[in-house]
């Protein structure tokens, strides 16, 4: 009986596509408003500073918060999420996504649940003349949706993931 060898594996060897391409025909015909990113992405819109689409309105609660008191603040301010502050430091951050995956999730008691026990520390930042491209990076490598943007150390606005969307979405418009 001799050995047997199996017949050689012949694999098509696929054909080198580039990623425009590649998302032009496999998400813009499922998302249009992707449009907009792409014509982002080719214009230079991802190498322009946070200065020009982040917000500059930080809004801020404090540890002592219940949960109920923090998503009646983000609702009635309209923000995803809230920088917390005790005696003058930011030692964290709270967020939409927060309330659902930590304390919902969880069945924590709003009422009674505090801010400490569902918010992201520390603070993760992001210098002012930095690109919205190092942002989403950033935001990506710490999924998270939200960054601190700091001047010389000092948190002078909030960008997230929706302010870069908005930004992106109106850039063939500015």
């Amino acid at each position: 009986m001799g050995v047997r060898v199996p017949p050689p594996v012949v694999r098509a060897v696929p054909r080198a596509i580039d990623t425009p391409t590649l998302v032009r025909s496999t998400i813009l015909p499922f998302f249009p408003a992707g449009r907009s990113w792409i014509m982002a992405l080719q214009s230079g819109a991802m190498l322009r500073p946070l200065a020009v689409m982040m917000s500059r309105e930080i809004r801020t609660i404090g540890p002592e918060a219940t949960l109920t008191e923090v998503a009646r603040v983000m609702q009635t301010t309209r923000v995803g999420a809230l920088l917390v502050q005790e005696r003058g430091a930011y030692v964290g951050v709270v967020s939409e996504t927060d309330l659902v995956r930590k304390a919902m999730a969880l069945g924590l008691d709003p009422t009674q649940t505090t801010v400490p026990a569902i918010m992201s520390s520390p603070v993760i930042t992001i210098e002012i003349d930095r690109s919205a491209h190092e942002a989403s990076d950033l935001m990506a490598e710490k999924g998270i949706r939200h960054l601190a943007v700091t001047q010389d150390g000092t948190v002078v606005g909030i960008i997230s993931v929706r302010d870069l969307l908005r930004y992106f979405k109106n850039w063939g418009t500015l």
